[in-house]
């Protein structure tokens, strides 16, 4: 017994002499530039948080809210975006967003077909250039997918085939290349943590041009309500759920910054969402789950571009401020301009991106981010400037774009599906299939319906 004891307390001091040398070798700092495992996990769990926040999120939440003879048509919508977005940014899309810049504005053909991204450090990243390369597919693919909510109903699916390759290509890449690749905005200053710019403004204006070029619903469409509020609930859940990675996967490393983008993630949809809901309740009389995510969601989008470059309370006050911007763009701009934006993607992405690009100037404190800047409420007033910039050459960028790519997509194709295709509804008239079938293949190969 004797014996054994001592055997143990060899082993105990053993265990914890190599436990006292680990943090001289195990777990020292990575350097940068050399891959680090813990980096990397969470990189690419960030990416497949991403990719789940378009496809299911992005889908279900737009699937609830249109009428149920567009499920399936905005559902493909979504996933298409996915299939295509990810193999153009392979064959030319991520060489054009950082490749080596042309002009501050394109990147060059480096990495045309993936050719010089491998497993090594991507720059002084700790994480291989595959991952990096990989979770710029998941964010321009969504980006892609936000403005389908803008033209749901009545945009042809061969057009957006088209569009899918076209506007990646020649809106994103420049503005990513622009903010993300060394570009122009990036040597002036901009701030863009996780896609303020690159991402939701123009997203969000390019629902709304293509949203007035293809024109309006036909009929009432003001007084369409969504087909299913559990579908939309899901969705925007699913969404703050994978925004998670969004925002903290712009971070590219684990530690604290990445804990500071998630929480000031968190708070700003919380602080939407509540401010949201009271305002309907104020004006309404009532509070709705619809308006109450709808809000949640313009907060997540506002904190975007400064998730890394602000404080905590600084992200209270954005998102706070976010639910008056949006709600006043969707109920009163919306209605007084008179165009058909199906699911307010310029409402929520495009108002809330400009306000939370704007806010970044006000807000950004070197004391969380040193490789950010200081905002005007911290002594620097030309932070707001450099953002004010990057927020108008995204506008002109993606309205200029938007409208010259559908454009060139009508003279090949319609944009506008047929009064008789959008009367039938999308569901059937291009995909010959609907969301939900009470018909059912009986034992025998007749359609029954034993519920009506």
């Amino acid at each position: 017994m004797k014996k054994w004891l001592k055997r143990s307390l060899y082993l105990l001091l053993i265990s914890i002499s190599l436990l006292l040398l680990l943090p001289v070798s195990a777990f020292a700092a990575t350097e940068a530039g050399v891959v680090d495992t813990s980096d990397t996990t969470w990189v690419i769990v960030a990416a497949a948080l991403v990719m789940f926040m378009h496809v299911p999120g992005l889908a279900l939440f737009y699937g609830g809210l249109v009428n149920e003879r567009n499920v399936v048509s905005t559902l493909m919508h979504s996933f298409v975006s996915l299939l295509i977005v990810s193999v153009i940014w392979v064959l030319w899309g991520y060489s054009l967003s950082y490749g080596t810049s042309v002009g501050g504005v394109y990147g060059g053909l480096d990495y045309v077909l993936f050719n010089g991204v491998d497993g090594e450090a991507y720059g002084s990243l700790t994480i291989p250039h595959y991952l990096f390369a990989f979770l710029q597919i998941v964010y321009v693919a969504i980006t892609v997918a936000i403005i389908s909510g803008g033209i749901s109903g009545r945009i042809s699916f061969k057009a957006w085939i088209l569009f899918c390759i076209l506007w990646p290509t020649l809106v994103y890449a420049p503005m990513a290349h622009m903010v993300w690749g060394g570009g122009i905005l990036a040597q002036l200053g901009e701030l863009d943590f996780a896609g303020g710019t690159v991402v939701h403004i123009t997203s969000g204006v390019a629902a709304l041009v293509a949203a007035i070029i293809i024109g309006p619903r036909k009929g009432n469409y003001h007084d369409q309500k969504p087909h299913n509020v559990v579908l939309f609930f899901i969705g925007a859940a699913s969404l703050w759920f994978g925004w998670f990675g969004f925002n903290g996967g712009s971070a590219l490393a684990s530690g604290s910054l990445t804990t500071l983008a998630v929480a000031n993630t968190h708070v700003a949809g919380a602080a939407a969402g509540l401010v949201w809901l009271f305002i309907e309740w104020l004006i309404r009389g009532r509070a709705t789950v619809v308006g109450t995510a709808t809000g949640a969601i313009a907060g997540l989008v506002a904190i975007t571009p400064g998730a890394g470059f602000v404080t905590v309370p600084s992200a209270l006050i954005i998102g706070l401020l976010a639910a008056p911007v949006t709600y006043f763009s969707i109920n009163y701009l919306k209605t007084k301009l008179k165009f058909d934006d199906t699911m307010d993607a310029f409402g929520v992405h495009g108002m809330a991106g400009i306000w939370g690009s704007l806010a970044t100037g006000l807000f950004a404190t070197t004391s969380v981010n040193s490789a950010g800047n200081d905002g005007l409420f911290y002594g620097n007033p030309e932070q707001f400037f450099h953002q004010f910039v990057g927020v108008g050459v995204s506008i002109a960028l993606s309205a200029v774009g938007t409208f010259a790519i559908l454009k060139l997509i009508n003279l090949v194709t319609k944009v506008r599906v047929s009064e008789e295709e959008e009367t039938m509804g999308l569901d059937i008239s291009f995909h010959n299939e609907k969301a939900y079938n009470s018909e059912v293949d009986s034992p025998t190969g007749n359609l029954t319906n034993q519920f009506n």
